[in-house]
């Protein structure tokens, strides 16, 4: 989830050059004729925020996926492209505890916030942060990684077949490479919520595949045919259904709020004027209608893996 990204509905836990996670179409770290630094950070800021949620919300989920990876060997030497604020490269330091991850993305702020909580856990020694553009053609040495894991980054970039190149010829022979990606950003809300709008979460949801469907041709495709194509052997891929009741209350409701938050802009032209009222009283945290009053929220999308070695 390595979600949380940024687009527009995802939040894919990295982000590589304007990649990011859980929310709408415009990519919001894209440079204007005279950019606003202050909203860019806020922004980025705002990001990062949701990719922490989603890491507390998904742990378990992403602790599965590392325990699945069809590993013959321990790695020592982990590559995270897209790795947002950390959600993979702490579950692959947890996960491995000889290793050490090269955590690279496009977002300085996302990687200050990797090295904040990387030096908070001791970690420090154990992670090198890399500002990249995973789209540039030339890739920053990563050294000769046994693993290399992105997590809901792949779809965003430009020309993937290129970077799956790289990755091959990145790492170490008989190493891995692990590609994660989720279906689509998390539904929250019972089909038939909120009351006067059954149905809501879906329209939404509509609107920003739709847009995203323009932007990231890549988004929900099918990664093994292009892995092979690169070079890899594919040696497995797996389907998780998340489907998580409200146990984590608390960080599902700010998860909930924060991801419709960032698509509220990007759908409202597209919705009907009662929908966006009724979207509005959802994000209303004051209102009686709050997504934060709800005790029936869940966090449900699915995950794929896929687990490539390099012959």
């Amino acid at each position: 989830m390595d979600h949380p990204h940024t687009h527009a509905h995802t939040p894919h836990h990295g982000t590589h050059h304007g990649a990011q996670p859980a929310e709408p179409a415009p990519q919001p770290a894209e440079p204007t004729a005279q950019p606003d630094h202050h909203h860019h950070r806020h922004d980025a800021d705002d990001q990062a925020e949701l990719l922490d949620l989603d890491a507390e919300v998904l742990a378990d989920h992403i602790a599965s996926v590392t325990a699945w990876l069809p590993l013959e060997t321990a790695p020592r030497r982990i590559v995270d492209l897209g790795c947002g604020t950390g959600t993979g490269t702490f579950a692959l330091l947890d996960r491995f505890p000889d290793a050490h991850v090269v955590a690279v993305d496009s977002s300085a702020v996302h990687l200050q916030h990797l090295r904040k909580k990387a030096c908070a856990r001791g970690l420090e020694q154990r992670v090198r942060t890399v500002q990249a553009d995973l789209d540039d053609p030339d890739w920053p040495a990563l050294g000769s990684p046994d693993l290399v894991w992105a997590s809901a980054s792949m779809h965003h970039m430009a020309q993937p077949g290129q970077a799956l190149r790289n990755v091959h010829e990145a790492l170490a022979p008989g190493g891995l490479f692990a590609v994660v990606e989720l279906a689509g950003f998390p539904r929250f809300l019972p089909a038939d919520a909120p009351e006067d709008r059954p149905g809501l979460e879906e329209r939404c949801h509509a609107v920003t595949d739709r847009l995203d469907a323009e932007r990231m041709p890549h988004r929900g495709a099918d990664w093994g045919p292009m892995l092979t194509a690169a070079g890899f052997t594919v040696e497995g891929e797996r389907t998780l259904a998340v489907d998580i009741e409200g146990s984590r209350g608390e960080a599902i409701g700010r998860y909930a709020l924060g991801g419709l938050r960032r698509i509220r802009d990007f759908v409202a032209p597209e919705l009907s004027p009662e929908d966006r009222a009724a979207l509005d009283r959802l994000l209303d945290t004051d209102g009686p209608h709050s997504i934060l009053r709800r005790d029936d929220l869940a966090v449900r999308t699915e995950r794929t893996v896929w687990a490539a070695r390099r012959a």
